[in-house]
């Protein structure tokens, strides 16, 4: 689930700080995180009744394409592409539900499926028919879980590191029954030092993960209510075999993955290979887990070769 390791890191790590005192950080105020985190063109929508964060930029007639982010991420992941991508779509992202500035689902329901029909009412929301959808590591799984599930709301399909397939410890029908002990401290402490370690795994690239990236996630893992979200969606999520439902997505899909990923290695890409019908693969060489940030315009040059191209057949 591409950031569930980092987060059970950061909980264990707690204990050996300061030979295992307790670090208490409680969430942040929800106004001063939106005066620092969600300026223009940030916005705030109601969508399947969920308040939505959300960036909506770029010509209205422009192709639409909508970026999903990965585990414990937030909208903010994007922001080195929006002036290279802008100019020519419609780019929508968002915080999903549970993550970031939009917070925990009123609902309390973190599936899969919860997340397509968010998705789907924000389309409808912003009077999008039709997208192309980008979705990072976790943010994968659920786009193409919505690709398949809204065949007719889907143009193109970038998948970068997408999470889906069993591994180890992670085995198809069955949720956590109950967390470990370690990992129900999250919501009651976070040090940023811890954070910034576990994170370095996502990271290829030397000098991208600042001390400003650092303060964004841990700024939005403090959001109101987000580590007890983040702990739901764990005991939620439920795999379901993929190669039944990716056959079902007709669209051009563009596998997109850093050659040094950490998280998720790129030799998974050949199991997404072998399950699409229609699929080219592009590895980014010396690039991690998240190249939106860490080569925004050599990534940005894969994605839009392969939105604006006119056939893509193999």
């Amino acid at each position: 689930m591409g950031r569930i390791v980092t987060l059970i890191a950061v909980v264990l790590g707690i204990l050996l700080v300061g030979g295992g005192s307790w670090l208490y950080n409680p969430d942040l105020p929800r106004a001063a995180l939106e005066r620092r985190w969600a300026p223009p063109p940030s916005q705030f929508v109601e969508a399947a009744g969920v308040r939505l964060h959300i960036r909506d930029t770029g010509p209205r007639d422009g192709p639409a394409v909508l970026l999903i982010h990965g585990f414990g991420s937030s909208l903010h992941t994007w922001e080195a592409w929006m002036p290279l991508l802008e100019s020519r779509f419609r780019v929508v992202s968002l915080d999903l539900p549970g993550f970031g500035l939009t917070g925990p689902d009123p609902t309390g329901d973190y599936s899969d499926e919860r997340s397509v029909a968010v998705l789907a009412a924000l389309m409808d929301r912003l009077g999008i028919g039709k997208a192309a959808v980008v979705g990072s590591s976790m943010g994968g799984r659920i786009a193409w879980r919505f690709a398949a599930a809204e065949l007719t709301r889907v143009s193109k399909l970038v998948l970068m590191a997408p999470d889906g397939f069993a591994s180890l410890g992670r085995e198809y029908g069955r949720v956590p029954e109950r967390l470990p002990w370690l990992m129900r401290l999250l919501p009651y402490s976070a040090p940023k030092p811890l954070l910034r370690r576990t994170m370095q795994n996502a990271y290829a690239v030397p000098g991208v993960l600042t001390d400003a990236v650092v303060d964004r996630y841990h700024a939005m893992l403090l959001a109101p209510g987000v580590r007890r979200a983040i702990l739901d969606r764990v005991l939620q999520t439920r795999l379901v075999p993929p190669e039944p439902i990716l056959a079902t997505i007709r669209v051009p899909v563009l596998l997109l993955w850093g050659e040094r990923d950490g998280a998720v290695p790129a030799s998974h890409a050949a199991d997404y290979e072998r399950a699409l019908p229609d699929v080219r693969t592009v590895i980014l060489p010396g690039i991690g887990h998240v190249p939106m940030e860490e080569a925004p315009e050599v990534s940005a040059r894969a994605l839009r070769a392969f939105l604006e191209a006119k056939n893509l057949s193999r």
